[in-house]
């Protein structure tokens, strides 16, 4: 496995070193690259210059506004990358969004919309985002810019932002389903998918998954219809002995367990199964969620459990690339802005993952021949992976990539918080 620091980011460079035809924006985004992992109080145009040694943000706002790349090949080396590095056949794929808050009317996408992030209805920006969980480690796979109705529906609106013509309204589902294609047909590895209620809820997204033979957890709503009940009254139906106990893993104040009930609704002709899966706390029993499961007959409560849990790690990933990697902390308006700042946003985040996940594999190799944990280690544990890439990185990618990079700093230690899940199904099982 490839060393942790040194050889990792010059690979990174290597990927995606041939979308850049000249040398100067090639250059410049391994240095923004760089700039994201780096410890910068604010990651806006301004104090990356300034870490860049720029005297100006000319060069940041040329490389996410003029410069010559496609920001969606460079999301497909990262595709890539995080494959060949986390990949897993048993992997889960999660769907979700997140808001940008966001001043004016001017930014692609923006208006009053629920924003996730702040729990209300606030003036922002929505992006949907694909992510993806392994045994190894969890990161994001790909984004996209939710542009509300308002907004498509006013091309003079839609050019002035520099969203192109061929850009029409979906819905969040739709632009889900539409990542999820660009993944399975890049052969990416997973056995589930899952998602909140607003995936769960839309039936074209769930029969998308179903003719591609793709199990999923998603959530639905209380007031979900399974004819004649809703989920919550078949929810208050279920009898005593339909209730487990089950941790749907470890959260930063110890394993989350919940009281859950799996009851079948019917199986297919494939002889997969359709249920619905209920979620509710140990000491509120009123308060619950709800999940649709589609998944072969034999699937236990104990599995459907731990891909309901998966659900956590797309709020962890966002935090991450919040708080690390600069991703909400953009200052660009335009269509093609924000998918540059927010692929390489997520690249860094990528990149972190796999160090951590190299990390604990070597934390572990030294662990079972009875060596002392390194300080890289220990650092990793203590959740401050930015400490693992600080000293080698820019070295080699200087190296690799041209003079005249400035060595990359550790990022600050992540905050991983335990945020709720969302999702339902039915029938119960052991």
């Amino acid at each position: 496995m490839t060393r942790p620091g040194a050889a990792g980011l010059h690979e990174v460079a290597q990927r995606i070193g041939q979308r850049f035809a000249r040398a100067a924006p090639r250059q410049r985004a391994l240095v923004y690259l760089r700039g994201l992992l780096s410890p910068v109080p604010r990651k806006n145009g301004w104090q990356l210059a300034e870490h860049a040694g720029d005297r100006s943000p000319y060069g940041v706002q040329h490389l996410l506004g003029r410069a010559s790349w496609e920001a969606d090949q460079v999301r497909d080396d990262l595709r890539a990358y995080v494959v060949d590095h986390l990949g897993d056949p048993d992997g889960v794929l999660i769907v979700d969004e997140t808001g940008f808050l966001k001043k004016g009317e001017q930014s692609a996408g923006v208006q009053r919309q629920y924003s996730g992030t702040a729990g209300k209805v606030e003036n922002c920006q929505v992006g949907v985002f694909l992510a993806y969980s392994t045994a190894r480690g969890r990161t994001f796979l790909d984004r996209a810019l939710y542009l509300p109705r308002a907004w498509t529906a006013q091309a003079k609106r839609c050019q002035a932002a520099g969203i192109p013509l061929t850009v029409v309204f979906a819905t969040k589902p739709r632009r889900a389903r539409q990542m999820l294609e660009r993944a399975f047909d890049a052969g990416v590895s997973a056995r589930w998918v899952t998602g909140d209620a607003v995936y769960g809820s839309d039936s074209q997204f769930r029969h998308f998954l179903e003719n591609r033979h793709l199990a999923y957890v998603l959530g639905v709503t209380s007031n979900y219809t399974l004819r004649p009940y809703t989920a919550a009254t078949l929810a208050d139906q279920l009898p005593k002995k339909a209730w487990k106990r089950r941790s749907a893993g470890r959260g930063s104040k110890g394993p989350r367990r919940y009281d859950w009930a799996l009851h079948r609704i019917y199986l297919d002709e494939r002889g997969w199964g359709h249920w619905l899966l209920v979620r509710r706390q140990i000491r509120a029993p009123h308060e619950r969620a709800y999940y649709r499961v589609y998944a072969p007959a034999n699937t236990t409560l104990a599995q459907l459990v731990m891909v309901a849990g998966k659900r956590w790690a797309v709020e962890e990933c966002f935090e991450t690339a919040k708080g690390e990697c600069g991703l909400d902390e953009y200052e660009v308006r335009s269509w093609t802005g924000w998918h540059r700042h927010v692929t390489l946003a997520m690249l860094a985040h990528a990149y972190l993952a796999v160090v951590r996940a190299q990390a604990a594999h070597t934390g572990t190799q030294k662990k079972a021949s009875g060596t002392a944990p390194s300080r890289v280690d220990s650092v990793d544990r203590a959740g401050g992976a930015g400490a693992v890439v600080a000293a080698p990185l820019a070295s080699a990618a200087a190296r690799r990539v041209g003079a005249g990079l400035e060595p990359l700093a550790a990022p600050p230690p992540g905050h991983r918080t335990a945020l709720p899940l969302s999702t339902p199904h039915m029938g119960w099982m052991n």
